[in-house]
């Protein structure tokens, strides 16, 4: 049986080739080394590296147990340096999932405006839809996930902390001399990039849109960034969210929000075993007074 500190040693050897560059990784003794990497061969009982040529190589044993090893000794890091952030206060690390959506101008505006105030904060700033973002929490990769409608789940929390809403974006030759705001009769029998109904938008632009408008398209696409990039190529025309369009507003392409608004939350999701950190409510808090300013909802 292996204890974390044999894991420890293992991976270090392993990865640095090395007795020596273990123990600079490790900042221990080239000695204490060696001893617990001879305890550790003594537990399981085979040998985990052989010198060969005059160098440290693994065993095909090793080859096989690094690779549980190496997820174990993750989850130490990890456990570390959560150890180390909730010590330092203002100094730590985020590691933030969000939309692809919210990825655009959202969180990149909330990062630039956190460091102002908490400059020595570090980030992991991953973009996902939902099935990825709950299973970046429950394996611990993420702190706290930005989403379109809270999923229910009895090991999650939530909060909202916004509201946006659904727009047309269009290419303005195709659409010249739109009003303030769009309604139905105004698209006609134009192509639609639709967007899959995995997600909020998809479930909304079908709940609203499909009964009331013929909408013909070829395309389906999951990211809102791809559907527009379609309507700048001259697909058609896409119902996305407001971040989408703001995002990409060009001398080419403009967005209008419908007669007859059609709004959605935006919330933040994090374990519910795993209470926010002082750090994360403060990036929600900047983040809340991001969307705020940005959203017209």
């Amino acid at each position: 049986m292996m204890s974390l500190r044999h894991i420890e040693v293992f991976c270090a050897v392993y990865q640095a080739g090395s007795v020596s560059g273990a123990a600079r990784h490790l900042n221990v003794s080239q000695p204490s080394v060696s001893k617990v990497l001879r305890h550790a061969e003594s537990r399981i009982g085979f040998t985990l590296f052989r010198v060969v040529k005059g160098r440290l190589a693994p065993t095909d044993e090793a080859h096989i147990l690094f690779t549980e090893a190496r997820d174990v000794y993750a989850r130490i890091h990890s456990l570390n340096e959560t150890t180390k952030n909730i010590g330092r206060g203002h100094e730590g690390h985020l590691r933030i999932a969000v939309l692809p959506s919210l990825g655009l101008e959202v969180a990149p505006a909330t990062v630039a405006a956190f460091l102002k105030k908490f400059p020595d904060v570090t980030f992991d700033i991953k973009t996902m839809h939902n099935e990825g973002m709950l299973r970046s929490l429950y394996e611990r990769h993420s702190d706290i996930g930005i989403v379109y409608d809270a999923p229910m789940h009895p090991r999650l929390a939530d909060r909202e902390i916004g509201k946006a809403e659904l727009v047309l974006l269009f290419r303005k030759s195709d659409l010249p001399d739109l009003p303030a705001e769009v309604s139905l009769d105004m698209i006609g029998a134009r192509k639609i990039v639709r967007l899959t109904d995995e997600g909020t938008v998809g479930r909304l632009v079908d709940a609203q849109f499909s009964t009331n408008l013929d909408i013909t398209s070829n395309i389906t696409v999951q990211t809102y960034y791809i559907a527009a990039s379609l309507v700048r190529h001259g697909v058609g025309l896409a119902i996305v969210d407001e971040f989408t369009a703001r995002a990409n507003l060009s001398g080419d392409l403009d967005f209008r929000p419908f007669k007859k608004r059609v709004q959605y939350g935006i919330y933040c999701i994090h374990l519910d075993d795993r209470p926010l950190s002082k750090l994360s409510k403060e990036f929600i808090k900047i983040m809340k007074k991001t969307l705020s300013t940005m959203s017209f909802s």
